[in-house]
């Protein structure tokens, strides 16, 4: 079946922070809209890479560059960044902030670490 998707309207059907949901598929990819609010857990993706897309607020991205040391990205409304795999990253908004997500299916939010913001079977909307 094809159909239009609305981003605020699906965003609109959840209050919850750092829970993404799933909203469409293709090519073996899951399309994903979640909020973002305060700071999230520092974690990694062995095998997959993650890209993030702005569409309300700001997300700053704080990340390991290869010698380990810190770095952070800021990423506005409208902007997108793609997390490597195996780049150990740590996302936050410091005002509530509306992403959407593109990654393969079956990627859990908090890659290598389970914590209690461990989303490993994402609600479909």
């Amino acid at each position: 079946m094809i159909e239009k998707i609305n981003l605020a309207a699906k965003l609109a059907q959840f209050p919850e922070s750092w829970s993404p949901r799933i909203i469409a598929e293709l090519n073996g990819q899951h399309v994903k809209v979640v909020k973002l609010a305060g700071d999230f857990v520092w974690h990694h993706h062995d095998d997959e890479d993650e890209l993030f897309l702005v569409i309300a607020g700001q997300l700053t991205m704080g990340y390991r560059d290869t010698s380990g040391a810190e770095q952070t990205l800021v990423v506005d409304a409208g902007e997108f960044v793609v997390i490597p795999r195996g780049v150990e990253h740590c996302p936050s908004a410091d005002v509530e902030t509306h992403v959407l997500l593109f990654e393969p299916a079956g990627t859990i939010n908090t890659g290598n670490l389970n914590s209690e913001r461990t989303v490993t079977h994402p609600q479909r909307l």
